[in-house]
């Protein structure tokens, strides 16, 4: 098996669960779960990540790519529009994004995050 290679798979990782840092809820009652696959020098992560409905206001100050699999989620920029993401969607968030993340229906998506 190669050690350059990595299926990401959730089987066999437990999940990290979580919700919005404290203050951010706007609506609902969230709830993360994380399947971190991957973790690399110079902070790169990648996985599975997966919430419940709820809305609640984010801050970006890393980039992340995101390819949703399930669920609707909308997403809104402060000053900007409202963009709906569904499965096979994919977007890059950059650092200085500013606004809210709100799942219509549980919503799960593969990402890649660089600090």
């Amino acid at each position: 098996m190669s050690e350059k290679f990595l299926t990401i798979d959730t089987t066999g990782i437990e999940p990290e669960e979580g919700a919005p840092a404290e203050g951010r809820v706007i609506s609902g009652d969230p709830i993360f779960r994380t399947w971190n696959a991957e973790e690399a020098e110079g902070g790169l992560y990648a996985g599975i990540w997966e919430s419940t409905p709820g809305k609640w206001r984010i801050e970006y100050d890393e980039w992340e790519f995101c390819h949703i699999l399930s669920g609707v989620s909308v997403i809104t920029e402060d000053g900007g529009e409202a963009r709906t993401v569904k499965a096979g969607d994919r977007f890059v968030l950059r650092p200085g994004f500013r606004g809210s993340w709100e799942v219509l229906e549980t919503t799960r998506k593969d990402y890649v995050i660089r600090l």
